[in-house]
């Protein structure tokens, strides 16, 4: 229990490391942060691969397919029926948003709503690979999500300034996102512990998720700023380092 909850306070904590670091690097290229969006995009994909939806076809035995297959379009439409509740990153900021007035500042906190919201599945996926009992794996799947937390950390910071929030309060938001993270991690965690029975349908809901928020939001946004050929290896690279560790490790 307490590998999880030091797991869910570093995946949470991601977030908060990506704000920080938005403070001191208000104008990084957006070529830089495709880049680190690409390569967290491919550990994603391993971790939701190796670490998730593999393991849900082991786990169910000889009906692992009937559990994989609808978990992870399961998991999927979740996240579909989420956007069309509140949209998300690319959806909400963009060159058309205004740089004061209070439209600007409600259009930003919807954003910063939103990527609150979209934290809670992901905080799932990383507790539920905890229930699988395989801890190399469970720290696989959350060390990418971490990662991809902390490039969505520093996206938080440039637009809430700009509309006139203080640096204070942009801060605290930032923070409750990543708590958001570390909530989705415990209860993911204890779903699974109270039946085992669920753990193959969990692990596949878990992997669909992670595979959504990478073709519908990661991939696009790394591909809209001239860096498509950089962002694709970068996502290529990532994948493999994610393949070497669970070979070694596993």
């Amino acid at each position: 229990m307490n590998m999880v909850l030091l797991t869910a306070l570093g995946v949470g904590g991601a977030t908060i490391i990506g704000s920080l670091i938005g403070f001191v690097f208000r104008d990084l290229s957006h070529r830089f942060s495709d880049i680190v969006l690409s390569f967290a995009a491919g550990v994603m994909l391993a971790a939701a691969v190796l670490g998730l939806i593999l393991p849900s076809v082991e786990y169910g035995g000889a009906y692992g397919l009937l559990y994989a297959v609808p978990g992870i379009f399961a998991g999927a439409l979740c996240l579909n029926l989420i956007d069309k509740l509140v949209p998300h990153l690319h959806k909400l900021v963009g060159p058309d948003i205004e740089t004061h007035g209070s439209t600007n500042l409600s259009k930003v906190l919807l954003f910063v709503m939103a990527i609150a919201i979209h934290n809670l599945p992901e905080g799932i996926a990383a507790g539920v690979g905890f229930g699988s009992g395989n801890t190399s794996q469970a720290l696989m799947i959350a060390g990418g999500i971490a990662l991809q937390n902390v490039p969505e950390g520093m996206v938080i910071i440039g637009p809430m300034l700009a509309a006139g929030v203080s640096p204070r309060r942009t801060f605290v938001c930032a923070m409750l996102t990543g708590l958001v993270e570390v909530v989705g991690t415990l209860l993911g965690y204890f779903a699974v512990s109270v039946s085992a029975a669920v753990l193959p349908f969990a692990l596949a809901f878990a992997g669909g998720t992670m595979l959504y928020v990478i073709s519908d939001e990661m991939i696009p946004e790394t591909h809209a700023h001239g860096s498509e050929r950089g962002a694709t290896y970068a996502l290529l690279v990532g994948f493999c380092i994610m393949l070497i560790s669970d070979v070694l490790l596993g």
